[in-house]
């Protein structure tokens, strides 16, 4: 009899809620709802609109239930940003968006409390003021009232999981994406939370990924008629969704997780923390299995989407295909941008700051929408390479496959250039690996599948795959505008 399982897929723009059926041999995929995560600007402060995506996740539930019922739930989301809940178990405040300006100057006032490097090489997470520590230090100097008043902070995925079961725990790799986790030995880094002068307490206790948290509270059964599903606690960050769903059966492999973000690294046995790692600012995360992920955060194809944004604001309407064909049709290795500056990583006019940054770094301008994206795609690309290079000294290990897994598998330029780039064979797919892999997991824990390994080969063997292999020239001229492009990460 198959099993049918109910994975909530939440990103920055949006979510969807899908059930995985899976009978013994190939997963089905029904999306039953889908919405838009809309975060409202409010005296100066960008808000998560929690409130509103419960209400979605409640819809999400009602449409499952009217469409043959599930088996379990699971939720996963973004990284880094949370809830604070109080002593009478309600919501503070809003969570707050990781793109709100609170954080800006957190990576040197944490430095009051610790180093930069004893930070890293405590919790091995990348750098990023984005990081959970120092939203919570922004609290601490700015907000202390909302920190008195908070008796426990849970992660966006755990914080709706709570709404629907009442149970406060924190997800593994949720958790690991804090900047306050010990890596290595899976749990509250409390010496690094008592030296930035946070509440123990605050922190909820850490549960393995795959792990049953709770059922539907009685009131969300009787509001929506539904029985006392059990509420899994999948991977909460949806990178390791995606890691679980990798189509590979290599022990060893590189992946790109490739959406708004692009999360590009290696699945390894236990973390891997050293000053080489520190000083490529790469990020360790906890994945399902206690598995570890070496990772670097990349702008991905957010720097695609504001431009069209803005285009469209312009009165240009064009498609994605549009602006493949108009990249297609400009000047090749024209000019390139570090997709990590900051000039990109906030919404506005992308394509004018991209010109600029061409101004101020001597470089030709694109003047052209298409040469704009050409230099998108080619950066990202450069960007890729010069990462799996890093990860390979990092391991000492090489990977002639780049597994590109998520949205950015569709964007065929995207994955044909990233082959070119890095001189590796690329297999982009499937689409829908974040939700594979909350729904693999869940099927872990119900019984239905043995391993991590045989829901890839499940993945690999019925899920659609494109392969891209490198052209030998394109990827010669790569590696002669690579110096080039190294020059601008140097700054």
């Amino acid at each position: 009899m198959s099993k049918r399982v109910l994975a909530f897929d939440l990103g920055a723009s949006g979510g969807r809620a899908v059930i995985v059926g899976y009978d013994g041999a190939a997963f089905t995929f029904d999306e039953v709802h889908r919405f838009s995560n809309d975060p409202v600007m409010l005296g100066g402060t960008f808000y998560w609109d929690v409130l509103r995506l419960f209400f979605e996740i409640k819809q999400g539930l009602v449409k499952a239930k009217l469409s043959g019922g599930f088996d379990s739930i699971a939720i996963n989301t973004w990284g880094v940003d949370f809830g604070l809940i109080d002593e009478n178990g309600g919501l503070v405040m809003n969570p707050v968006h990781y793109r709100d300006t609170r954080t800006r100057g957190m990576l040197k006032e944490s430095e009051k409390y610790i180093s930069n490097n004893e930070l890293y090489l405590k919790t091995g997470n990348q750098l990023m003021e984005i990081n959970t520590a120092f939203q919570l230090l922004s609290l601490k100097k700015n907000r202390p009232e909302l920190l008195a008043r908070a008796k426990r902070l849970l992660f966006m995925p755990d914080l709706l999981a709570y709404f629907l079961t009442g149970e406060q725990v924190s997800e593994y790799s949720i958790a690991s994406t804090s900047q306050l986790f010990d890596q290595v030995n899976g749990g509250w880094n409390y010496e690094v939370i008592d030296k930035l002068g946070f509440d123990r307490g605050l922190f909820a206790p850490v549960v393995k990924s795959g792990t049953v948290t709770g059922k539907l509270s009685r009131e969300i059964c009787e509001e929506l008629g539904l029985p006392e599903i059990p509420v899994i606690a999948a991977c909460g960050h949806d990178t390791q969704d995606a890691a679980a769903a990798v189509p590979t059966d290599k022990k060893d492999f590189a992946f790109l997780s490739c959406g708004t973000w692009s999360l590009l690294g290696t699945e390894l046995s236990s973390p891997l923390i050293n000053r080489t790692t520190m000083e490529y600012n790469f990020t360790n995360e906890g994945g399902f299995g206690g598995t570890a992920t070496l990772l670097n955060n990349i702008i991905g194809l957010w720097l695609i989407q504001e431009s069209r944004r803005q285009w469209q604001r312009e009165g240009k309407d064009y498609s994605f295909a549009d602006m493949e064909k108009m990249a297609l049709e400009s000047k090749p290795l024209l000019c390139f941008i570090d997709p990590d500056h900051p000039d990109f990583s906030t919404a506005g006019d992308l394509p004018e700051r991209i010109r600029e940054y061409c101004r101020n770094t001597a470089q030709p301008v694109p003047e052209t929408d298409g040469a704009v994206v050409r230099c998108i795609y080619e950066s990202l690309a450069l960007k890729y390479a010069w990462t799996l290079k890093r990860i390979e000294k990092c391991t000492g290990k090489k990977y002639d496959t780049l597994y590109i897994v998520g949205g950015g598998t569709k964007d065929g330029l995207l994955c044909q250039t990233a082959a070119d780039c890095a001189g590796v064979e690329v297999s982009a797919g499937p689409i829908e690996a974040t939700v594979l892999g909350n729904a693999a997991i869940q099927l872990m824990t119900l019984g239905e599948i043995a391993s991590v390994s045989q829901a890839r080969n499940i993945i690999s063997k019925t899920e659609p795959i494109k392969h891209y292999s490198p052209h030998n020239e394109q990827t010669k001229l790569f590696e002669a505008a690579m110096p080039r492009f190294e020059t601008l990460l140097r700054g």
